[in-house]
């Protein structure tokens, strides 16, 4: 079960351990979920549209993919 965060800096600080992080955009709600595997749990992170460039490079993920 996906484990949802709400906070971008807890979001950052997981990332750094992540195997691997996927974006997937809705344009319709105009909002992105940001979604870091680790290890043990899957982490997601909604971030509206706008704001999705910026935070995606604070992220220090190694592997980054998005999903259309």
């Amino acid at each position: 079960m996906p484990k949802e965060i709400t906070s971008r800096e807890e979001f950052i600080k997981i990332t750094e351990r992540a195997v691997e992080c996927r974006v997937v955009k809705n344009e319709k709600e105009g909002v992105a979920k940001v979604k870091a595997r680790t290890p043990r749990y899957l982490y997601t992170i909604k971030i509206p549209i706008s704001e999705l460039d910026e935070f995606l490079k604070q992220l220090k993920c190694q592997n980054i993919k998005y999903i259309e």
